[in-house]
């Protein structure tokens, strides 16, 4: 049996005349760009994410950067972020010429609240936050923190797509949720897009300005701006899986569930759920310490899996310039060394799950090297 990590036309083929319709709806009306299905889709996912505005911009990776410069922030400001989360999110502070202070990641991958107060100096403006994963941060403390210090929250809610914590949806404690459509996100496009929603409309409409060259009218250039817009076709696509999203999370949370109580081998590590948190498991990730070992397995056996991520930022050549070195995160850096992302997808079946978990059950470390 062959089982990819990701299967992307599964979903598609489930409401496929759904997409078809709202594509040619598309089409047909002779606008694409910044028209009504985006405007929309920002009503609905500001409704959906329980916040007052949304913009819909270019990319998940734009929206944490225009985030930041929007707050001002930038050369010489510090900008407090998680040492285990993707390179997208440092790279919003650092698109800004502001510098990124790490900490490290508590057990559930997400950022040690703890650790933030010690990171702290009078340069620090902002704590970007990432629910990773899928799984929502441990707000509360963070956002104390953060009004203790008069810090601004930004979050990467890029792969927590309906995610809570108590009962609150990720993206709505900060100033700004961030968020990216990449397709193999819960709430995929079908090309690059994202968005930014905030309760503030000030910030909304500096955002909106920003997108389109900073003009609110065409030619009358307000403020230096990007070319950042969500496209007619996205925004179309998206509301329909939108609409869908529900069940769609609720899906992956069964699977989730099911990998939980049938994945037996004392080697490997499960994820672990904080009280007051939900996922929606954007990916279902295990550690283990012959990682390498069992991916190799699994391989062989016709499973793909993937390492989200093997290379901690702070330890990335891109940023060798902020002096960092190894051993600096060894939790980050240790999760870089253990994590497996196994399959899990809409539309995944039963049987594909049964045969994944049936070779994780049969891996012995010792045998397999």
């Amino acid at each position: 049996m062959q089982i990819k990590c990701n299967v992307l036309d599964r979903q598609f083929q489930m409401y496929q005349s759904e997409y078809e319709q709202a594509a040619l709806r598309v089409l047909r009306s002779g606008w694409y760009v910044l028209g009504r299905e985006v405007e929309q889709f920002e009503q609905e996912f500001a409704a959906f994410a329980g916040r007052r505005y949304c913009v819909g911009l270019n990319s998940g990776l734009d929206a944490l950067i225009m985030s930041v410069r929007a707050l001002e922030i930038g050369k010489g400001d510090e900008v407090i972020v998680q040492a285990n989360t993707y390179i997208a999110t440092v790279l919003g502070i650092t698109e800004n010429d502001a510098v990124p202070v790490f900490v490290e990641p508590d057990e559930y991958y997400n950022m040690n609240a703890d650790k933030i107060e010690q990171a702290i100096t009078d340069r620090t403006k902002a704590v970007m936050v990432t629910h990773l994963y899928g799984q929502a941060s441990n707000m509360a403390p963070i956002v104390e923190i953060a009004r203790k210090y008069r810090l601004a929250v930004i979050e990467d809610c890029a792969q927590s797509h309906g995610a809570c914590f108590d009962g609150k949806m990720t993206g709505t404690f900060g100033i700004s949720g961030c968020f990216s459509f990449y397709p193999t996100k819960n709430l995929g496009a079908f090309g690059d897009a994202g968005a930014v929603v905030t309760d503030d409309g000030e910030f909304a409409e500096k955002i909106r300005m920003m997108r389109n060259y900073g003009s609110r009218i065409k030619y009358h250039n307000e403020i230096e701006g990007v070319n950042s817009r969500l496209d007619e076709m996205q925004a179309a696509l998206l509301r329909v899986k939108l609409a869908h999203l529900r069940e769609l999370n609720d899906e992956r949370k069964m699977l989730a569930k099911r990998y939980d109580e049938g994945i037996t081998n004392p080697r490997i590590m499960l994820p672990k759920l904080r009280e007051g948190a939900e996922s929606i498991y954007h990916q279902y990730v295990v550690r283990c310490a012959g990682r390498n070992a069992l991916q190799e397995m699994l391989e062989q056996r016709g499973i793909q899996t993937q390492i989200h991520y093997p290379i901690p930022p702070h330890m990335a050549k891109c940023y060798v310039h902020l002096g960092h070195k190894k051993g600096e995160y060894p939790i980050a850096e240790s999760y870089a060394d253990q994590v497996l992302s196994l399959p899990i997808y809409t539309g995944m079946t039963l049987a594909e799950q049964d045969y994944v978990i049936e070779q994780i059950n049969s891996w012995d470390a010792d045998e397999n090297g």
